[in-house]
């Protein structure tokens, strides 16, 4: 064979390897979620030797008292699919199991940690969920913070998100100090609450005042979210020793110190306002109640009221003088929230009970649903709008 035809049998072969190279890669493309014109959404995963595949999504319809799990039927080229119902607008999640192991979906690439569990997410839009989208407005500022705890004789870590102009501008803000529930930290709003897109959202339709919002971390035993910090890489868990301790709660003035001092800020009852998610509510409930003339703007939602018996710190004694305190120093807004099936509803019903019989005043939300992110991306999106008015 002379060296011409050698030349071309080669390039031949380069030519018909990157052929099937190039469909290779075209027959391995897969779409999901992939979002269909009539409000539904078809899910994917390519699974050759798998014997039994499900999708577990908080959009489906639990048939027990177990997670939601819907089987997934096989096709074509070894893929396994599912179609959803229509789905309301909002934001989803959703993993894949697979002969019995739980895998998140390894053609979507957004993925959101809760407590330590991992899971696929998407959105669905037209509705509400238009608020926990990146939309093309003016944005904000989200900025990892540390400040010193002279209480706690450590540093930690707060995220704290500006409103846009914040840089350019000279004024001072309002602050919203917005607190997590018991499996969160700094984080929680941040990336379960679409926190920074709702108030960007709400800011720039004119519905929300500009201001600042300081997120915290409120397992003072964490110095910053799982992997953050000095402690490093570990499991999280839910239940923290220092639940109920009172700490949280007894240096908290620190957080609204450093605000201060850092931020341009008002410094004023009326321009403060506090609110928190389960624990976070809790944390809300009890520290206003602590500083009695110190927030102008309370939110409790879905919020754990009162500490187990044995709490020993006095951050949670004497709770009806403390309110009669803070009703007296007077306030804008007392708010409270949950969903119809709650397992916290008759807690809160207890505790709204108490504030009736104080004349203590406060408006009240009864939502659908439960303990849920969904109903808590509601209430921000529903308190946001009510303060500093």
């Amino acid at each position: 064979m002379n060296k011409i035809l050698i030349i071309v049998f080669f390039l031949s072969a380069q030519l018909v390897y990157a052929q099937e190279n190039l469909n290779f890669g075209r027959q391995k493309e897969i779409i999901s979620p992939q979002t269909n014109t009539d409000g539904t959404f078809t899910f994917r995963l390519k699974a050759p030797n798998a014997k039994k595949v499900e999708i577990q999504g908080d959009f489906l319809i639990a048939k027990g008292t177990g997670p939601a799990v819907e089987q997934m039927k096989l096709g074509a080229d070894s893929i396994w699919a599912f179609t959803s119902q229509v789905l309301p607008s909002e934001l989803y999640s959703y993993s894949f199991i697979v002969d019995g192991l739980k895998i998140r979906d390894p053609n979507n690439v957004y993925l959101i940690r809760d407590v330590s569990s991992v899971v696929n997410v998407f959105l669905a839009g037209a509705g509400k969920a238009d608020l926990y989208m990146v939309n093309d407005v003016p944005h904000g500022t989200v900025a990892k913070r540390w400040y010193e705890s002279a209480g706690l004789k450590v540093n930690r870590r707060l995220t704290v998100y500006t409103p846009p102009g914040y840089e350019s501008s000279k004024a001072n803000y309002p602050v919203l100090y917005l607190l997590h529930g018991v499996g969160g930290d700094e984080e929680a709003w941040m990336q379960l609450g679409r926190a920074s897109q709702i108030l960007d959202n709400l800011i720039a339709s004119g519905k929300a005042k500009p201001m600042i919002v300081v997120m915290t971390n409120g397992h003072t035993s964490n110095t910053a979210a799982p992997g953050e910090s000095s402690k490093g890489l570990y499991k999280p868990i839910m239940m923290t020793p220092d639940v109920f301790n009172g700490d949280m709660e007894t240096y908290f003035k620190e957080i609204i110190a450093f605000t201060e001092k850092n931020y341009r800020v008002g410094r004023n009852k009326a321009d403060r306002a506090i609110a928190g998610l389960s624990m976070g509510g809790f944390h809300s409930l009890w520290i206003s109640a602590n500083y009695p003339n110190t927030f102008g703007y309370v939110g409790l939602f879905s919020p754990a009221v009162l500490p187990p018996s044995n709490a020993a710190s006095p951050i949670y004694k004497d709770l009806d003088l403390k309110l009669e305190a803070q009703k007296k120093n007077g306030f804008k807004l007392y708010w409270i929230a949950i969903g119809k099936t709650d397992f916290l509803y008759k807690n809160v019903s207890d505790y709204r009970k108490k504030l009736d019989a104080m004349n203590f005043k406060y408006e009240y939300r009864e939502s659908e649903g439960g303990h849920t992110w969904s109903n808590w991306r509601d209430y921000l999106s529903a308190f946001a709008p009510m303060l500093f008015k």
